[in-house]
């Protein structure tokens, strides 16, 4: 009897352990809405000429300020971390709202990602100071753009427009933060996967799975 729970322990144990944390508890929450209903992006140009729209489409957006040069590391790293594994997904995109001016130091980011990468996900968008100002407001966060109208963190927009995140007061969360690697591997990407398992279910639900999610 004793042999049997010693080799219980041994080697039964630690596998009902793996699974329970690798099949993480977040996958059975819903993330909370940091803000709800933030407003359409106006009436701005990506890199083609063509106005980007954050209805109908789960978003990645951030801000890159006019120095997108000298941060593009951060790029490199969402783009590694999260678009990669997940740029297949008809529903989804990553979207970077620009100061007007930095068309050029942007298409060299997208050149460079596309060197490995399909930047079809990929919208980089301009627009003046005042509106970038203006469409940050309204996101209502605790984080604040920098003096270059920029900040390393992306935040997670649902198809409704529901800016997404966590809001409990220990791990409180409305952006992610590119600069760190870890950051990414880790708390975004296990928020994203929720949204993701959200959508799921509910196509599922309503009997029209498809595989644009």
């Amino acid at each position: 009897m004793k042999k049997n729970i010693v080799l219980f322990v041994l080697f039964v144990l630690p596998i009902v352990a793996y699974l329970f944390f690798a099949s993480g508890v977040n996958s059975f929450t819903k993330l909370p809405t940091i803000t709800p209903k933030i407003a359409d992006l106006g009436n701005w140009k990506s890199l083609k000429g063509e106005k980007v729209t954050l209805n109908d489409k789960i978003t990645i957006l951030g801000f890159s300020g006019s120095e997108i040069l000298k941060n593009r590391g951060n790029f490199f790293n969402l783009n590694e971390k999260i678009y990669q594994r997940y740029n297949g997904f008809k529903d989804l995109q990553f979207v970077v709202v620009c100061p007007l001016g930095t068309e050029q130091d942007a298409e060299k980011i997208v050149e460079s990602l596309g060197a490995f990468t399909d930047v079809s996900g990929w919208h980089f968008v301009f627009a003046s100071p005042e509106e970038i100002k203006k469409f940050y407001d309204q996101l209502h966060l605790k984080g604040k753009l920098d003096q270059n109208l920029g900040t390393s963190n992306v935040y997670i927009v649902d198809k409704e427009r529901n800016l997404r995140g966590r809001k409990d007061k220990e791990e409180y969360k409305e952006g992610y933060n590119t600069f760190h690697p870890s950051e990414l591997s880790n708390e975004m990407l296990d928020d994203f996967k929720i949204i993701l398992y959200e959508y799921r279910a509910a196509l599922k639900k309503n009997h029209n799975a498809t595989k644009e999610l």
